[in-house]
């Protein structure tokens, strides 16, 4: 198998070449023609390897009890699968159809015969994105100084500049009683907790005056930024965290 693996290897690279070779030839106006052509060699490499892709490298994901109310996903009113992009060993992998289990912290694909479930390896997954979200992986353990309590896992970066903000998403089963039917009900509920890195140190957010307490240098400037804006923090603590964080980059250029 990892001699076929390199053959096609070979010819994507051999591909890439000659695409390469042919542009010298060309105008730079068609740059655009070079990068089309490079983007679908690479397509069709990852569509050439198929079952031997490293992505298709995991645990079997298997479904929740469907008695369950909710689901374990998010965004918390997903439904299935949606198409991101995702760097596992090195590679970068796009329009790969996805699922974020948040319950189990687990980022799980559809193997390529569109039926089988996969949990990807945690260790080998840098980041992925999809439905507007990026996500990063973090390993407490090689983190310094750390004032939050910060565990290992995958985070939303909600701001990624001198300063981060990091949302770290998760849901948990509960269970109340159902007197319509005088048994257990079980179901999702979800949770936010917020962090920021300011330097090489976290520390866990959460309200307004929490984070601007961590940025206290310019806590009366960013007081003003959103007075003036008239940003509701309450009403979108993700985008006010975010918006938060860009102002102090901006007032510490």
């Amino acid at each position: 198998m990892k001699k076929s693996l390199l053959k096609i290897a070979a010819l994507c690279f051999l591909s890439l070449f000659f695409i390469a070779k042919s542009f010298g030839q060309t105008p730079l106006n068609d740059s655009s023609y070079l990068q089309t052509s490079i983007t679908q060699t690479v397509s069709n490499f990852y569509k050439s390897i198929g079952q031997q892709s490293r992505l298709y490298d995991g645990h079997e994901y298997l479904p929740y009890d469907p008695h369950t109310k909710g689901n374990a996903l998010f965004p918390y009113d997903a439904q299935g699968w949606e198409p991101g992009e995702v760097t596992y060993d090195g590679i970068l992998y796009k329009n790969v159809p996805m699922m974020y289990d948040v319950y189990k912290d687990a980022l799980v694909v559809l193997l390529y015969n569109k039926f089988t479930m996969f949990s990807l390896l945690k260790g080998r997954v840098h980041d992925f994105s999809f439905s507007n979200h990026y996500f990063i992986r973090l390993d407490a353990d090689s983190i310094n100084n750390d004032k939050s309590g910060i565990v290992s896992g995958y985070y939303d970066q909600l701001y990624g500049g001198k300063i981060e903000i990091l949302a770290r998403r998760s849901k948990t089963i509960q269970s109340a009683p159902n007197s319509s039917v005088l048994t257990l009900e079980t179901f999702f509920t979800s949770t936010n907790d917020y962090y920021l890195r300011k330097g090489n140190i976290y520390y866990k957010i959460g309200s307004k005056s929490s984070i601007l307490n961590v940025l206290k240098d310019k806590k009366s400037e960013l007081q003003q930024y959103l007075k003036t804006n008239k940003i509701k923090y309450n009403a979108n603590p993700d985008d006010a965290m975010a918006k938060i964080a860009a102002y102090y980059d901006h007032l510490t250029n």
